[in-house]
């Protein structure tokens, strides 16, 4: 059974997502309650690298006007062949050190000159894993410079990877061990997680049948692992617009329930700080009101619900103290049985015990017919040491072996021969006996 997620309580807000593809821009805003999603609207503006930067912008800010959004910034997916995604495990490192022990691996990520390589990192809750996202400090300064000419508002450059980690846990608790993917239309995205691999995100080119056997191996999960569209991964919107495809806009869709949540989301954001952007908080103060109004009407619950629980309680514990001495009595009574049985196991095993060592020494006798003899024998739970004499000893072992009651027969020292006999030391385990 699933745990409760709590967090879901606190998924409150709304968000921009822009996927950058090839030749377009995905757009998908979405509004988040702890109840669900409703998809406000989507776009698609194309050709926007060909294009004016305030032509597309234009029409952005006047589909954001539209839905009554032009407050929002937008949370921004860069492709995902020029970002680098490196889970890093880090054990035992403290989080004020964790900055200087990412720096210190970062070299080892990437293929970039150390001036060229711009990098966002973040912890993964509840383990010792950080995720790294690494792209080229050029590729960064671009897009932000072609944003801000757009006069789009942006409050971070992530990569797939992040957004597809928040937004599965935005509402819900997602499997311990999954894989996902993605049809980007060319190319195969694959995504899971598992507990040798925390997060695994690499793009492969098609067919899926091919690729998914790889993610597996690198989650170390069974080739028999069931894997799902992403769409279906990701919380199903309520309500979405008449001409809304979430297969074609998944990853904008993920986008956008990760910035409508920013405090929920895995904060790796490879935008500078000076130009990150943050939507109107004014837009929150009727929520704010209302969930003081809800929290002073559930204290005030509480506090009815624990007077009544302290008169229980009261009760509760003169009824025990009524039933405190004949719980006692009847502890001790147990207590008395319970003795009474152990000494009469105690005996039963000593009979059991008696009985078993006579018959082990009358099979030895008949296994020891004359001429041969002992001259020390030693009896134990577990085994017997035999010393004696015989006219063939090396034979004894196979006799003894042969026996229901003796196993792993051995000499614990060489044959020797005194006059006409064979002097021998043999140990062997009594069956039913310790290992």
């Amino acid at each position: 059974m699933a745990a409760p997620n709590f967090r879901k309580w606190l998924a409150i807000g709304a968000g921009v997502g822009i996927e950058v593809g090839a030749r377009e821009l995905r757009i998908v805003v979405a509004r988040v309650r702890p109840t669900g999603v409703r998809v406000l609207g989507a776009t698609t503006i194309e050709g926007f690298r060909e294009r004016p930067a305030t032509e597309w912008g234009a029409e952005y800010a006047a589909f954001l006007k539209k839905l009554g959004a032009s407050h929002l910034v937008a949370s921004v997916l860069l492709p995902r062949h020029e970002v680098i995604v490196r889970p890093v495990n880090l054990p035992g490192v403290a989080a004020g050190d964790l900055e200087a022990a990412v720096g210190f691996q970062l070299e080892s990520l990437h293929p970039y000159p150390e001036d060229e390589a711009a990098c966002a990192w973040a912890r993964i809750p509840r383990a010792a894993w950080v995720l790294v996202e690494i792209a080229r400090q050029a590729a960064v300064e671009r897009y932000a410079e072609l944003f801000s000419e757009a006069g789009i508002k942006v409050a971070s450059f992530t990569v797939s990877a992040t957004a597809i980690r928040s937004a599965i846990r935005l509402l819900a608790t997602p499997p311990a061990a999954f894989v996902t993917y993605h049809d980007a239309g060319g190319e195969v995205e694959l995504y899971g997680e598992s507990e040798a691999r925390p997060l695994f995100s690499a793009v492969f080119d098609p067919p899926l049948e091919r690729a998914l056997p790889l993610a597996l191996a690198e989650l170390r999960l069974d080739a028999a692992q069931e894997s799902l569209p992403l769409q279906q991964m990701l919380p199903a919107p309520r309500w979405t617009p008449p001409d809304f495809d979430l297969s074609r806009a998944t990853l904008a869709y993920a986008a956008a329930l990760a910035g409508a949540c920013p405090r929920l989301a895995t904060a790796a954001n490879l935008l500078p700080a000076p130009l990150r952007q943050t939507s109107s908080r004014a837009i929150y103060v009727p929520t704010l009101v209302l969930g003081g109004l809800l929290a002073i009407v559930l204290a005030a619950l509480a506090v009815s619900g624990t007077l009544e629980n302290r008169r229980y309680l009261e009760r509760l514990d003169a009824e025990i103290a009524k039933l405190e001495p004949r719980a006692k009595r009847l502890s001790q009574m147990d207590g008395q049985v319970a003795a009474a049985r152990a000494r009469t196991q105690l005996l039963d095993d000593f009979q059991r015990r008696s009985k078993a060592d006579l018959d082990a020494l009358d099979e030895l006798t008949k296994l020891l017919a004359p001429p041969s003899w002992l001259n020390c024998l030693e009896l134990n739970r577990a085994g017997v040491i035999l010393s004696g004499e015989a006219e063939q000893a090396a034979s004894l072992l196979k006799i003894l072996d042969a026996s229901p009651m003796f196993r792993n027969s051995e000499f614990t020292t060489g044959i020797t021969r005194v006059g006409g006999a064979e002097v021998f030391r043999i140990r062997t385990q009594r069956e039913g006996g310790p290992q």
